[in-house]
């Protein structure tokens, strides 16, 4: 019997899962939001028992959709944020919230409550943080961990377990306590290599010897590879929730950029031949944006998390570069010009959301999507509205833009929507300059998430950053690699490597760059780092002038 295979993917505002047969053909999708709460201080949390149900939801809307039986499914695999679950020892939710609120149990990845705990764990200047570029970010989980034992301690010894997003879904769907590679060693300071495991001389230093005293039982002892069956598959009350099958295999999981890397970088060219992913970069722009590379020996570039030992692919090294603010910054931009409102409406009118109306008409009047960045020539954004994740590892870094004037009109916005998209291209061009600059090279980018079905983001992308840009097959490379999960576990293919060669394929690519469009991107990067100039001497005077 055919089987199908279900992937969850929990972003930082929904849960989406994808149905998907043996060859990866998507089957059926659904989507679900997810409460969030913001607060001041950078503080944003979410409840585990709310992203559990959206994945309920969603998992059960595709099925549907799908119209096949639970018995034919034959795995599934979860992908997250990587935020930071904390339970009590029964695995009931433990508050992370000045609110009291036990459902608010969720730190999100983009709250950056721990600015300090990281800069005192950067001041150890301990040899774990090579492996995350030399600097950990307030991202990551030792971060904020510290800061619940420093600012909540009471909930800090209430929990009983402390959870990556991803395996907190594999253990609601399967009880088993085993970690993902991915997940501990991407964000949890775990050295995968050389049986390094956890360093207790890291904890130490950094305040959270508790770890070493329980022998890391509330954050990990059994470390697994993705796709990994998990346990005896899908427990029966897992099972009924989502609407599957008893002992469905659930494979271990990985973080949501890295299940769109591996969802499309191993993929089939129709040019035919093996598939060499070192020679691949993996662009994934959602809400924030990774850029992912992969080396068969460690690179270490500064201001870039890793090298993470099969952080991603099994048996490879992955340097992951990042921009905090991707998608965000553009929605952000668009939200703060006085035309939203209109081009909203127009949008909704034309049955088509907004970023699409914009492109259409932005195209229309440029004539083609390379040459539509003229259309900002004198607009620029430096998009860091919540700080640099890299090369600087700055997340003091805030947004500047030049070139305002005091047209409200949608042409204005739309002026303004392709700066912001020149300047997310401009940051991720200084990352791949930091890789090619330590060893990591590439000839070839492939685009995930929502962002990458943009024609005009792609052109710009490949038009900055001298690299063809290619989609691919699938429109859901993120869903399609939490499959993936699901289908090793389940036996279908042998490795992750084999899966992604069977399950995967290359699509569309981008058009070669004409000599005076790459000529226009390098004038504008001069405008670029003028503002990142701008934001760093300003940021300066201001402290001089507080010491003062």
């Amino acid at each position: 019997m055919p089987r199908a295979y279900i992937g969850v993917d929990v972003g930082t505002t929904s849960t989406r899962a994808g149905v998907f047969d043996e060859a990866g053909t998507l089957l059926a999708t659904a989507k679900h939001p997810i409460r969030i709460w913001h607060e001041a201080g950078d503080i944003v949390e979410q409840s585990s028992s709310d992203i559990w149900d959206a994945c309920v939801r969603s998992v059960r809307a595709a099925m549907a959709e799908a119209a096949i039986a639970p018995d034919s499914v034959g795995g599934i695999g979860f992908d997250a944020t990587c935020s930071l679950v904390v339970l009590d020892p029964r695995g009931e939710p433990v508050t992370v919230s000045s609110s009291g609120d036990k459902q608010r149990n969720v730190i999100v990845w983009m709250d950056h409550r721990a600015i300090a705990e990281a800069r005192l764990i950067n001041e150890t200047e301990d040899a774990v943080l090579r492996y995350v570029g030399g600097s950990i970010s307030p991202e990551m989980e030792m971060p904020k961990l510290l800061w619940l034992k420093r600012h909540m301690r009471a909930s800090f010894d209430a929990a009983g377990h402390f959870f990556d997003l991803a395996d907190y879904l594999t253990w609601r769907a399967t009880s088993s306590l085993q970690r993902s590679t991915c997940t501990v060693t991407c964000k949890w300071s775990y050295l995968a290599h050389d049986g390094g495991g956890w360093s207790g001389q890291f904890f130490k230093r950094i305040g959270l010897s508790d770890f070493v005293t329980e022998k890391y039982a509330r954050i990990g002892t059994e470390i697994v590879a993705p796709g990994t069956r998990l346990g005896s598959g899908l427990t029966r009350a897992a099972a009924t929730d989502l609407g599957l099958s008893p002992g469905t295999p659930v494979g271990a999981s990985l973080i949501d950029a890295h299940a769109g890397g591996i969802g499309a970088i191993g993929g089939r060219d129709g040019a035919g031949g093996a598939t060499d992913v070192s020679d691949r970069l993996a662009y994934i722009m959602g809400t924030s944006a990774c850029i992912m590379a992969t080396t068969k020996e460690p690179c270490f570039v500064p201001g870039v998390w890793g090298p993470y030992y099969s952080g991603m692919v099994p048996d490879f090294w992955l340097n992951e570069g990042g921009q905090s603010a991707a998608g965000a910054a553009i929605d952000h931009l668009l939200k703060s010009h006085p035309g939203h409102a209109e081009a909203s409406a127009a949008a909704h009118g034309e049955g088509v959301d907004l970023i699409e109306f914009l492109e259409r008409r932005i195209i229309a009047r440029a004539g083609d999507a390379s040459r539509a960045a003229l259309l900002a020539r004198d607009v620029h954004v430096l998009p860091e509205f919540i700080g640099n994740r890299s090369p600087y590892a700055d997340p003091d870094t805030r947004a500047v833009i030049a070139g305002l004037d005091l047209d409200t009109d949608v042409s204005s916005m739309e002026r303004l929507f392709i700066a912001g998209l020149c300047g997310l291209a401009y940051g991720l061009a200084e990352v791949i300059e930091a890789f090619a600059a330590h060893g990591v090279h590439a000839g070839i980018m492939i685009m995930g998430g929502g962002a990458s079905r943009s024609p005009l983001v792609r052109q710009i992308m490949a038009d900055t950053t001298g690299l063809t840009v290619a989609l691919p097959q699938t429109k859901e490379p993120v869903l399609l690699g939490a499959a993936m999960l699901g289908a090793v576990a389940g036996g279908a293919y042998a490795s992750i490597g084999e899966t992604m060669a069977k399950m995967s394929a290359l699509g569309r690519k981008s058009e070669p760059t004409a000599p005076d469009m790459a000529a226009f991107h390098i004038r504008k990067r001069d405008v670029y780092k003028l503002l990142r100039e701008v934001d760093r001497g300003s940021r300066a005077a201001m402290h001089d002038l507080a010491k003062g």
